[in-house]
């Protein structure tokens, strides 16, 4: 009787050990306080779902919830879902306020992004985020890409942890996209920049839509296609809600005559702030950036060469 206590009091120990070697190993990204920086989100209106947009694709796995003014998008076995915006928009500041699904949720892919792929379809832009999902909850993996001109053979990838468990609230996923640069910010904290420069080719000049999908990438999104989606642990649902459409609506093929909302000083550079909250991101939450492949690429796509 007393050796079968003495294992059982052994169990617990070693249990307790293990739940605090995971809750610090996962404190280690996710309790780090970030930088306070300049809060773009604060400069421009809150639209909800059914103001700025319509579905895409998914039917009954388009939810809308709380009067239209937010929305589910869900994937199961039948189908993922998306939307997309109503207008089309050359240049602007986009913005949605998501929350992942939680649990298993290795191959599910959700994505928030501008594409023109619908009208130039050999030719199209893009710039995305891609959520990507995990086998362990909170591990979830922020993806940032763009194309110009049908460039997918140069995929321009950089991937980060989180620093926050992005399957417990809602947060703030932005693209500010004008003639100086494009800046992907979570948070109000840019975790990069691309710079609008002759080296830079690959950069979107063409009118855009804004969409948003939930998808199912068993074959690449996690650990290179090696976890699959396991359809045992849907619906997986990701929720939207407080969207930021702030841009010059065009028609599909020209950019507007209008004036650019986000081509001002106040938006052509980064502030210090901004700068210092970036750096802080990508010295310690990037792990992969195309620019450092050097297994992918004999010859460095030319806009590396200006950021060494």
């Amino acid at each position: 009787m007393e050796l079968s206590n003495r294992k059982q009091k052994l169990l617990e120990l070693l249990g307790m050990v293990a739940i605090s070697y995971i809750v610090s190993a996962r404190s280690v990204r996710h309790g780090l306080a970030p930088p306070i920086t300049t809060k773009l989100t604060e400069l421009f209106p809150r639209f909800g779902f059914e103001d700025k947009f319509l579905d895409f694709y998914g039917g009954k796995n388009v939810q809308k919830v709380n009067n239209g003014s937010a929305v589910n998008l869900v994937l199961d076995k039948s189908s993922g879902s998306g939307f997309s915006s109503k207008d089309t928009f050359y240049h602007g500041f986009f913005s949605a306020a998501i929350k992942l699904p939680s649990g298993f949720s290795a191959g599910v892919v959700v994505a928030f992004y501008m594409s023109n792929n619908q009208v130039f379809t050999k030719n199209h832009d893009e710039i995305d985020f891609e959520l990507l999902g995990h086998e362990k909850q909170k591990e979830w993996v922020l993806q940032t890409n763009i194309y110009a001109n049908g460039s997918v053979s140069t995929g321009r990838e950089e991937k980060f942890y989180l620093w926050f468990d992005p399957t417990e609230e809602f947060h703030q996923y932005s693209i500010l996209w004008n003639d100086h640069h494009i800046v992907f910010l979570v948070d109000n904290i840019p975790v990069r920049e691309v710079i609008h420069s002759e080296a830079m080719a690959a950069y979107p000049s063409k009118p855009m839509s804004l969409y948003s999908t939930i998808w199912d990438g068993s074959d690449w999104a996690t650990h290179g296609g090696n976890k699959p989606i396991n359809y045992n642990y849907a619906p997986f649902v990701a929720s939207f809600k407080g969207f930021e459409l702030q841009g010059s609506a065009s028609n599909q093929t020209r950019p507007s005559s209008g004036v650019d909302p986000v081509d001002g000083q106040q938006f052509a550079k980064l502030t210090q702030d901004q700068q210092s909250g970036m750096g802080w991101v990508r010295n310690k939450f990037m792990f992969y950036s195309y620019c450092n492949d050097t297994k992918r690429f004999n010859v460095m796509p030319p806009e590396c060469d200006e950021r060494s």
